[in-house]
């Protein structure tokens, strides 16, 4: 089969090149999905970098989720049929022509749905509903401040707390343009803050009446540590999913941790147990699927498309992402 692969291992964009790899086999309770689209994210950048490697028995093959149709049923496969469209998760593969996915890891894809935008769904909508609701605990009536607001995880993460009953949803971004775009998404973040000119905590304390917000996502850490502290309320919830400004915060006061009851706990998708991502994606399927729909749709949440490309342009592709660290970036395969 086709599938991007990358010249001796790891390395830079220029590295990644369309070559030949053997088609997967698959195990009892696996699916065969000839893959249709699949997306591009800030992990696979690492990855190829030789920063982060697939969890033990994935792929090394580049990708976490995609859209297409099942080829080939294992052993004891219940409930699912050849030919059926779906959308799914996986460790990695997603960057190939086929894929082998353990059989509870993947969707039925909403017909109203392109292959591009059912591809866009899982790993961003999958982080979101896990920080938000299974680790953050977002209530009817929270008040939610959400980093990284134009990425595909802050742009779900947003929607998700509308869709759930926030108060108040408060994204932050770096551009001006960026924060129009986001304040005229229907049923986006109510708020937005520019955090290289705005005190983010000053701007969700004044919207919160002083009472600072129950839930916060960040993906940035280092630079937004301690802000996030003090924009946290009382019994205040924090998910920590990236460290993109750094790992290690500074002079950092520890006393509202103890004054406010906060929570704050880490988390990542890609190397949690397959009975906890399987749980994830039955609980996503069952509360939030049947509520999305690509731009176009009529649903009250939406999935958005940055840019399409064809996968003979996976360098280019990469470039993209990595220019535009906020933005999702899709492959159609073909």
């Amino acid at each position: 089969m086709r599938a991007v692969l990358i010249k001796g291992g790891s390395g830079g964009v220029e590295t990644l090149y369309l070559g030949e790899a053997p088609e997967p086999e698959i195990g009892s309770r696996q699916v065969l999905v000839q893959v249709k689209a699949f997306g591009l994210n800030r992990m696979d950048i690492s990855q190829r970098e030789g920063k982060y490697p697939p969890p033990p028995g994935a792929s090394s093959i580049l990708g976490v989720e995609f859209s297409g149709v099942i080829s080939k049923l294992g052993p004891g496969v219940e409930g699912w049929a050849i030919g059926d469209p779906v959308m799914g998760l996986a460790g990695g593969g997603a960057y190939a022509e086929y894929i082998a996915v353990a059989s509870t890891h993947i969707i039925p894809k909403p017909a109203s749905m392109s292959w591009v935008e059912a591809a866009s769904i899982p790993e961003a909508f999958l982080t979101a509903y896990q920080a938000l609701i299974m680790i953050g605990k977002m209530q009817k009536g929270d008040n939610v401040l959400v980093h990284a607001g134009a990425s595909g995880v802050g742009i779900a993460a947003a929607q998700l707390a509308r869709f759930f009953g926030a108060q108040t949803v408060t994204a932050t971004t770096s551009t001006q343009e960026k924060i129009d775009w986001l304040l005229n998404m229907p049923n986006g973040p109510t708020h937005a803050a520019n955090y290289k000119t705005e005190d983010f905590s000053a701007v969700v304390k004044k919207l919160t009446d002083g009472k600072g917000v129950n839930v916060v996502i960040d993906f940035v850490g280092q630079s937004h540590f301690s802000k996030n502290i003090d924009a946290l309320a009382v019994d205040g919830r924090m998910t920590m999913l990236a460290m993109l400004s750094g790992s290690i915060a500074e002079k950092v006061n520890l006393a509202p941790l103890l004054y406010k009851r906060l929570h704050i706990e880490g988390s990542t998708l890609r190397s949690r147990t397959a009975e906890y991502q399987a749980d994830l994606i039955h609980q996503f399927a069952s509360n939030v699927l049947n509520y999305i729909s690509g731009e176009e749709g009529n649903e009250p949440i939406k999935t958005y498309i940055h840019k399409v490309y064809p996968w003979e342009q996976i360098q280019e592709a990469h470039r993209e992402m990595e220019a535009n660290a906020n933005m999702q970036v899709f492959l159609a395969v073909s």
